[in-house]
């Protein structure tokens, strides 16, 4: 496992990180996991060197953080870089509306003493008294918009005291990027970033790299097109339906680049999916990788991805087959 910096917070983190809203279950997976079979997957994960765990109170309204609980007991939390967010409420708090899942409706929320409220629930849901790494989930707007300046102050108090370490942002644009840096300090953000998804280039990742802010990428196999497992005539379904990638025709070139990757998968001696996390991984020092996976033999097989180091010919070729899909 190789590891790097958190932005500018001197805390060292794996290049790999672990996502665990699936391990959360509930009506977006499908149902509730067998806890411990999910205790387990993030012990392997820490076990072969993944430092860095993901989770947030909306992943099935606190679910994910008691089982990350849970399994910080097991482990040990001075083994953890803990990540956990604020800013989705569902509870007597009101907000800008977000989404319902089921019959509950989600606000966003990023007012000072909801973030209070939020972080004393995670702490105790996380059975620790400190979190390294505390994120705003989504960006405030009307109705219930906060000011950035606001929210990093109440923020920074909470360093004050001991409870964070350090701040990230998730779903931000390059204006949220500035603003953070200007009123105090961001040290992550997340982002959608792969190899078909590489929007982020153009100004989010410049602006990041100049204010040494790490990048955290999600989403990196594309919902499932980057495995290599998809058909020719496979036909979306569920939540791929209409979704650019999933129509026939780019579908078939994305799959035609994955074919032409032959010789890196050769040269690497590994699967699609792995060089897919792999190529992340290799576009510079400030990027990171959020993995999910809901079995100790997931988490084995994606780690696997972070020892590849490709070759500037492999990334450039990677890159120009990635443009001809788009074509």
């Amino acid at each position: 496992m190789r590891y790097m910096e958190l932005g500018q917070s001197g805390v060292k983190i794996s290049k790999m990180g672990m996502g665990t809203w699936a391990i959360g279950g509930g009506p977006a997976w499908n149902g509730d996991l067998d806890t411990q079979v999910c205790i387990d997957t993030i012990a392997k994960g820490v076990e072969i060197g993944i430092n860095l765990l993901d989770t947030a109170p909306n992943y099935n309204f606190g679910n994910s953080e008691k089982i990350v609980g849970k399994a910080l007991k097991e482990i040990g939390r001075d083994k953890v870089i803990l990540m956990t967010k604020c800013g989705l409420v569902w509870d007597e708090r009101q907000g800008t509306p977000f989404n319902k899942v089921g019959d509950r409706q989600i606000y966003r929320n990023l007012r000072p003493e909801s973030i209070r409220k939020e972080i004393e629930d995670s702490l105790q849901r996380l059975q620790t008294d400190y979190i390294d790494v505390y994120m705003t989930h989504w960006q405030s707007i009307e109705p219930c918009f906060n000011p950035i300046e606001e929210t990093v102050g109440v923020l920074n108090d909470l360093k004050k005291e001991g409870k964070i370490r350090a701040i990230g942002a998730c779903n931000v644009d390059v204006s949220h990027v500035k603003e953070y840096c200007r009123v105090g300090e961001l040290d992550i953000i997340q982002a959608k970033y792969n190899v078909l998804n590489r929007d982020i280039e153009k100004d989010l990742l410049p602006v990041c790299n100049d204010n040494r802010v790490t990048v955290q990428a999600y989403s990196p196999l594309e919902m499932g097109l980057l495995t290599g497992t998809i058909a020719r005539d496979y036909v979306a379904t569920g939540a791929r339906v209409g979704k650019p990638w999933w129509e026939p025709a780019r579908m078939n070139k994305a799959i035609d680049m994955m074919e032409a990757w032959a010789p890196i998968l050769e040269a690497h001696h590994c699967s699609i999916p792995t060089l897919a996390l792999a190529w992340i991984m290799n576009q510079g020092d400030n990027l990171n990788l959020l993995s999910g996976a809901t079995t100790p033999e997931q988490i084995v097989e994606n780690a696997k991805a972070a020892d590849i180091v490709l070759t500037e010919e492999e990334r450039k070729l990677m890159h120009e087959l990635a443009v001809a899909a788009e074509q």
